[in-house]
């Protein structure tokens, strides 16, 4: 019997860490799509919103199936799932692109995905759950990776952006908390569409007051090499980055954990780099590639530390 037990957990997490992939994967690629669309005339606020709400549409008709009727139970986590489209999805969005006006976009990303940093602190001083030495250290092999990929010398000072990017960061955060929430019935399909559709509603009324401009356009968009249609990157963008990226993310976190999830899916830096390079032609340098390694090499220890959910 305990044989079993352990090789469900190891099955368990194996899936875990499988799903926390795709979703990092998924959403490195939503960067270098963006910046197609954005070169092409598109606002940073338009296709968040187009991302999300398209992304939200994809993954109604499956939670819908997956609820089998219960709509009780999306009664019962309405507030949950306001909140998650609020700070995860909208709030974590306009912090980033709000970051990113005011300081190098390599100091945002750095300050934005110290996020699993957040969550290891907020699980040791909220439920008591204090991170082991082999954690640590994993954690700390994590972030000097980070320092290397995203080259964060001659960041600015501007205490604006850096507020900005820690409310990305808070954003990031919440978004692995309330993954890892057990909730009774409910699938993470309808918490991701749930959440996808509140977050582009937010954008949408955040654009009509003023907040942030909403501009699209039809030109053709150019990626290195190659130029295709402005629906092409945008469907890209609903259902790879927004669909897959948020429903694989959030079974990922539901099977490993939000502190062991966190840090699997900082693979989703090493993925904008590779498809940076494939998309836009900016090629990552040798201090990227060898950061790319910590990285890997952090995620290796924490999960070697980390027990199975």
């Amino acid at each position: 019997m305990a044989t079993l037990t352990h090789d469900r957990k190891t099955a368990r997490t194996g899936a875990g860490v499988a799903l926390a992939l795709v979703s990092a994967t998924s959403f490195g690629l939503s960067g270098p799509l963006g910046r197609g669309l954005m070169d092409a005339g598109w606002s940073a606020a338009a296709a968040v919103a187009v991302r999300v709400l398209l992304g939200g549409a994809v993954l109604v008709p499956l939670a819908v199936v997956q609820l089998r009727g219960r709509w009780s139970v999306l009664r019962r986590y309405l507030p949950l799932v306001v909140v998650f489209g609020a700070v995860p999805v909208a709030g974590c969005q306009l912090a980033y692109f709000t970051a990113v006006q005011h300081i190098p976009v390599g100091v945002a990303l750095l300050i934005e995905y110290t996020a699993p940093l957040a969550v290891v602190a907020w699980l040791w001083l909220r439920h008591h759950q204090r991170p082991s030495r082999l954690t640590a250290v994993g954690a700390a092999i994590g972030v000097v990776g980070l320092l290397l990929v995203v080259d964060p010398a001659g960041g600015g000072s501007d205490l604006v952006g850096i507020g900005a990017a820690l409310l990305a960061m808070v954003g990031a955060a919440f978004f692995f908390v309330l993954s890892s929430r057990p909730l009774d019935g409910l699938p993470g399909t309808a918490l991701a569409a749930g959440g996808l559709l509140v977050g582009g509603i937010l954008l949408l009324l955040a654009g009509a007051v003023g907040i942030v401009p909403l501009t699209a356009s039809a030109a053709p968009v150019a990626y290195a090499g190659f130029t295709v249609v402005w629906w092409v990157p945008v469907l890209l963008l609903g259902a790879v980055t927004a669909a897959l990226g948020y429903g694989s993310g959030i079974g990922a976190t539901r099977r490993l954990g939000a502190r062991l999830a966190s840090f699997v899916m900082l693979f989703e830096v090493l993925a904008t780099l590779l498809f940076g390079w494939v998309l836009l032609a900016q090629a990552p340098g040798p201090v990227q590639l060898l950061g790319g390694i910590a990285i890997v090499a952090g995620v290796v220890v924490v999960r070697r530390a980390e027990p199975a959910q």
